[in-house]
């Protein structure tokens, strides 16, 4: 597997984690990759083969080959039907709300066609420029352009939502909605409406994800045991990590390592 990311332009590191590639060759015993969750919207070109995503244990959809990967709150498979080459933008968890005016809760848990998203002319243009872009450099090129004209003013980020998730990346996940609130409910209220407007989930559920980042580092770098992984990460005790753990990877702490399904969510998250 050949894993690489890449920094966006400054003008848009507000909104744009990374874009990355991946290439892996074609594998005819290639096994079901589990994708864990991370907080994160995915816009995602494949410029390989068709890939598989799982709906039940036998049942599959071929994905969009250009797509939005949604707010995601369990772990799914995927398997490669061929070559592997995927070119894709990560957006932080409030930045993808601004560049379409479909709900962005709308799109949690499902692929969703950029054709769905934007305007078909707009999606068909997109799409064949990042096809035929000669390299990575270029589709980002490519893709930043497109992202900047549908962005007509960057200080549109909702300040409560853009601070809670600075808090609780900055926290990993270790904070309460009613400490960033001070418990007023009506404060609590409006920025759970905004955070699914903006975000796809709730604080609640960013935290959880976001915690899991940390204990997952800790956990693949193998730099603990599980009880001091659990207490570093900010869990109540191990019992509240191995559920959580459970709950967002499939799969209880001590087997995620050897599970062979999670070779691509090692590779990621190294």
């Amino acid at each position: 597997m050949d894993y690489k990311k890449f920094l966006p332009s400054e003008n848009l590191s507000s909104f744009i984690n990374c874009f990355w590639t991946l290439e892996v060759a074609a594998d005819k015993s290639a096994v079901k990759q589990r994708i864990v969750p991370d907080g994160c919207i995915e816009l995602a070109f494949i410029l390989g083969d068709d890939i598989k995503r799982y709906t039940s244990e036998h049942d599959y959809i071929l994905q969009p080959r250009a797509m939005v990967l949604g707010q995601t709150v369990s772990p799914f498979y995927i398997q490669p039907t061929g070559d592997v080459r995927t070119f894709a933008a990560s957006f932080f968890p409030y930045a993808f709300s601004h560049f379409i005016s479909k709900p962005i809760k709308n799109l949690k848990n499902k692929e969703t066609s950029i054709y769905e998203l934007f305007k078909p002319d707009e999606a068909a243009k997109l799409e064949s420029d990042i096809i035929q872009a000669q390299n990575t450099r270029q589709r980002i090129e490519v893709l930043e352009a497109f992202l900047l004209h549908k962005l007509s003013d960057t200080q549109t980020i909702e300040h409560i939502v853009k601070t809670t998730v600075d808090i609780i990346f900055a926290q990993n996940g270790d904070i309460s909605i009613n400490a960033i609130t001070k418990s007023n409910p009506n404060k609590r209220r409006q920025l759970e409406r905004k955070f699914l407007d903006l975000v796809g989930i709730s604080p609640k559920h960013l935290s959880k994800l976001v915690r899991l980042q940390s204990a997952l580092t800790l956990l693949i770098n193998r730099e603990d045991n599980l009880t001091n992984i659990a207490y570093k990460s900010n869990y109540y005790d191990q019992s509240h990590f191995i559920k959580d753990f459970k709950a967002l990877t499939g799969v209880n702490p001590r087997d995620f390592l050897n599970d062979e399904s999670m070779a691509l969510s090692l590779l990621f998250y190294k």
